[in-house]
């Protein structure tokens, strides 16, 4: 690596990494990620990290521009991510309750899971504290697409794909392919 690279190395990643990590506010995190991409951990619950967990891709998009965002919001949330697991450039996860995802799993670029929806429904709640949440599941070898997003409740199979773009509003049984908004099954594998 020549010193071309390297300071652009120094500057334009490992700063914003150093940074990101200042600016954590999350105090009970167990594990360490091996991040190659800034890593913001927030909130007063949870997060834990499998052995060999990679944040950030080097070689896709947003690596220079984004940054990947957990928040175990509440003292009881927690966000639990298993070994092995690979997550891409662009994520985001905000638990109220619960969000697990296992070993193995490969996640895409600018996904996102939510077990709540971030605000009340109903309009005259919408700005209280009010939140109906829901645990999310994603079992083992689950491949997640570029752009998904999935939502409170939702539990995700083992070996299952979902496509790019979806949005995932119901549980996907083990062994298919979902695509689509609403996602639905294309085929089993």
């Amino acid at each position: 690596m020549g010193i071309s690279s390297k300071l652009k190395n120094i500057f334009f990643v490992q700063f914003r990494i150093w940074k990101y990590k200042k600016l954590s506010t999350c105090k009970k995190v167990i594990g360490k990620p091996n991040v190659f991409h800034p890593l913001l951990l927030n909130g007063n619950g949870e997060i834990s990290f499998g052995k060999n967990v990679q944040i950030g891709v080097v070689n896709s998009p947003g690596f220079y521009s984004q940054y990947t965002y957990l928040e175990a919001r509440n003292p009881n949330s927690k966000i639990q991510i298993g070994h092995d697991t690979a997550i891409n450039n662009g994520f985001s996860v905000i638990a109220f309750d619960e969000i697990r995802i296992g070993n193995n799993v490969l996640i895409g670029n600018n996904c996102c899971i939510m077990d709540n929806d971030g605000h009340s429904l109903k309009a005259d709640k919408r700005n209280s504290d009010e939140q109906i949440s829901k645990p999310v599941n994603i079992d083992n070898n689950v491949f997640i697409g570029n752009n998904v997003t999935i939502l409170k409740g939702v539990c995700v199979g083992e070996n299952s794909v979902i496509g790019n773009g979806s949005i995932v509003t119901s549980t996907i049984p083990a062994n298919v392919i979902v695509a689509g908004n609403p996602a639905k099954i294309i085929r089993s594998l």
